[in-house]
């Protein structure tokens, strides 16, 4: 038998041959990966023996904490008893069919059917070939293009990066893909100008109605939006925001899809984000909490609209994965599913947790460093600044977040920067003396982070 290896030993050899995803290689090759070997609850450790309480729930994924051994259990006992098959040629597993059912009775009345993918960015590359077979079917095939927004997060592959609008990943060499459009995304905090919440709500999505217009209504295939944008800096929209981009879609006649990927299955305090703000989606994309993250599976929720044209006029829709309902994540998925709702943690989240949370937050808004504070239920952010009156931004941006990330870490605590914005979005399951730990950690965080600055000649 080998050695046991060394913290540092796992470090070189994953120098040595793993490249990861989002990060500085050379950076990251250097001073060394942080190796994380358990997790229970909302607490993560790692390898140099830290306790580190995980607010972004992973990547937004692990709604029901970690550790949950009967999702392990209920892994184990399918892949004994079909650990794969495929769902091509005409064939189906018992937990898919239970899986698609279940999320018919837990999705908006006008959802009946579900593709099943492995991915939040498998589940957009596949709503955009619904949708433009959909058009295609009812004998609109012009109906090409796909309005999102910039600084949206849509996943990274090519299509799903070309309709996202981070500009940043769009550099890298990515030329976006043909037919995708955007509007500005609804980031008061930046843009509102002083213009009242409702004024600047309108203002921006009246910006579909423009780029629809320019593009021409006979051309446009389906609007795009997270419900509250997660990697783009938990951008809240004004509450006059949703209803007018409803109006829109419904006037011009284009789907509206509403990618659930992080609001779906609790966020927000509802099952669904687009049930928080009251739309009707003609599609859902979803992922991440669908199984907690314990295994990959994503979908796609289609609508009656859009799965009755494909169902009453036929023909093969080509387009599918590998691992489409694989059997063993549709029997976790389904079983994480179950205890979201025995525990009931979305009740949890809208009643409990999630105004407990919202409460605490909001405290940190005298800090010096932050110029907002912003949330819904169990999502928040922290927009850090130069000043606050008049606002100023740090330049560049960018660099204090990533201070204000690795000192939150040293100080036992998992947030996010995006850019300079703090981004927090914690498993379902914690508590509110968690919550506590949680802004009490944050708090430290800040104050350290804003002594740094002073040191080193940024304020």
């Amino acid at each position: 038998m080998s050695a046991p290896r060394s913290l540092k030993d796992w470090q070189e050899l994953d120098a040595a041959h793993f490249l990861h995803p989002f990060s500085d290689t050379k950076k990251i090759a250097g001073q060394g990966t942080r190796l994380i070997t358990g997790a229970e609850g909302i607490y993560l450790h790692d390898a140099a023996g830290g306790k580190l309480l995980d607010g972004m729930s992973g990547l937004w994924c692990v709604a029901v904490g970690y550790g949950r051994r009967e999702l392990a259990e209920v892994a184990a006992r399918q892949m004994n008893q079909l650990p794969y098959y495929n769902s091509f040629f005409q064939c189906t597993t018992e937990p898919a069919i239970a899986l698609a059912a279940k999320l018919a009775e837990l999705t908006p009345p006008q959802f009946h059917h579900v593709f099943f993918t492995g991915s939040g960015s498998e589940s957009i590359d596949t709503m955009i070939r619904l949708v433009r077979r959909y058009w295609q079917l009812e004998g609109q095939p012009q109906r090409q293009v796909i309005i999102g927004r910039w600084n949206g997060y849509h996943g990274s592959t090519i299509a799903g990066a070309s309709l996202g609008g981070m500009q940043w990943m769009h550099e890298q060499g990515l030329t976006p893909m043909p037919g995708f459009a955007h509007i500005q995304q609804p980031y008061a905090f930046e843009f509102a100008a002083g213009r009242s919440a409702e004024e600047f709500g309108l203002a921006a999505a009246r910006e579909l109605e423009q780029k629809i217009l320019e593009i021409g209504p006979e051309n446009v295939a389906a609007f795009v939006g997270e419900p509250i944008q997660g990697a783009g800096g938990v951008i809240i929209p004004p509450d006059s925001y949703w209803p007018e981009i409803q109006r829109i879609v419904d006037q011009y006649g284009i789907l509206l899809v509403s990618d659930e990927v992080i609001c779906g299955f609790g966020r927000t305090g509802r099952w669904f984000g687009c049930e928080y703000y009251g739309t009707r989606p003609d599609i859902m994309t979803m992922a991440k909490g669908l199984s907690s993250g314990y295994l990959p599976i994503g979908g796609v929720m289609v609508g009656d609209r859009v799965a009755n044209a494909l169902i009453q006029k036929g023909g093969e829709f080509a387009h599918g994965f590998t691992y489409s309902a694989h059997p063993v994540c549709c029997a976790v998925a389904l079983a994480n599913l179950a205890i979201i709702e025995r525990e009931g943690l979305v009740d949890h989240a809208r009643d409990v947790a999630g105004p407990y949370l919202q409460r605490r937050w909001a405290t940190l808004a005298d800090h010096p460093l932050v110029g907002e504070v912003r949330g819904v239920s169990m999502l928040g952010a922290l927009e850090l600044v130069k000043s606050k009156q008049p606002r100023t931004w740090f330049d560049p941006r960018g660099k204090v977040g990533e201070r204000c990330r690795d000192n939150a870490i040293r100080n036992g605590l998992v947030m996010r920067a995006t850019r300079d914005t703090m981004i927090i979005a914690p498993p379902l399951i914690i508590t509110t003396d968690q919550i506590d730990e949680l802004v009490d950690k944050a708090r430290r965080t800040l104050d350290q982070t804003l002594l740094e600055l002073r040191r080193d000649g940024w304020l």
